[in-house]
């Protein structure tokens, strides 16, 4: 029964928002730059924000499909995750990546062991 309890136990689970992105072909690495660096100050910005990782595509199988950059945002819980989307900081985010963004993947997910 105490098993039971303990898989029931959300609060030990991570919310992940990823976010993957393809930038428009005529974006220069220097506005690429800049929105790595918005995106990046985001965690300072938003304390529901508990854990951030970003990283650029090295895989060697050719499957990107042109997305080059990828973002995990981590919330304690969909709450979190609500306050962050129209979060001030966010939308301003949003405002420096969209001239420059081509496509971009969102998924959501409880974070399974």
């Amino acid at each position: 029964m105490a098993s039971n309890l303990s898989d029931d136990n959300s609060q030990e689970k991570a919310l992940r928002h990823v976010v993957i992105l393809k930038f428009k072909d005529s974006s220069t690495s220097e506005q690429i730059q800049e929105v790595e660096n918005a995106f990046r100050k985001l965690p300072s910005q938003i304390e529901e924000i508990i854990d951030f990782e970003w990283g650029t595509n090295n895989s060697p199988e050719g499957q990107a499909q042109g997305f080059t950059h990828v973002f995990f945002v981590t919330f304690a819980s969909e709450e979190d995750r609500d306050v962050y989307l129209p979060h001030p900081a966010h939308e301003a985010f949003v405002k420096v990546l969209e001239p420059h963004m081509d496509k971009v993947l969102v998924i959501d997910y409880w974070a399974k062991d």
